[in-house]
């Protein structure tokens, strides 16, 4: 498994890539249901930075294809 470090540098390069190639997915990084914690002061561990990492590139795989001006490899 990855570190926190290793992860959330992933989670930075890919939400750079979605605010450059995909900014009209930029609203949608705010309802992610990772993104909402529903305890007051939420514990930030690998697997919740892993889900998040993984939600965030389903949304790529998803939107890209169907999207021509996307020329990133993920």
């Amino acid at each position: 498994m990855k570190t926190e470090k290793e992860l959330t540098e992933n989670i930075s390069k890919i939400t750079m890539t979605i605010r450059e190639e995909f900014p009209e997915l930029i609203k949608f990084l705010n309802e992610m249901p990772e993104t909402i914690p529903n305890v007051a002061h939420p514990a930030i561990n690998t697997k919740i930075l892993q889900d998040y990492f993984n939600s965030l590139k389903k949304l790529l795989q998803e939107y890209a294809p169907n999207h021509s001006h996307f020329g990133k490899t993920l």
